[in-house]
């Protein structure tokens, strides 16, 4: 497993109730948090899957996905 972070577009808790039933879908995602206070808006993802997957997930939901 590892860790990615990623600097995205969720902006509020209302941003992440609407990404969440995306990331969960995924059976590669072992847990995941959105930092609101950073301005970067960081995504940490601990996934065995790609990076890849991350970004069509949100991008799927509505959001943009930078990896860091």
């Amino acid at each position: 497993m590892k860790t990615l972070k990623f600097k995205t577009t969720i902006k509020c808790n209302g941003c992440i109730n609407t990404v969440t039933p995306f990331l969960e879908k995924s059976n590669n995602i072992n847990k995941w948090s959105v930092d609101l206070e950073s301005p970067d808006r960081i995504l940490t993802v601990e996934t065995e899957g790609d990076p890849n997957e991350v970004k069509e997930l949100l991008n799927e939901a509505g959001y943009k996905a930078e990896e860091f």
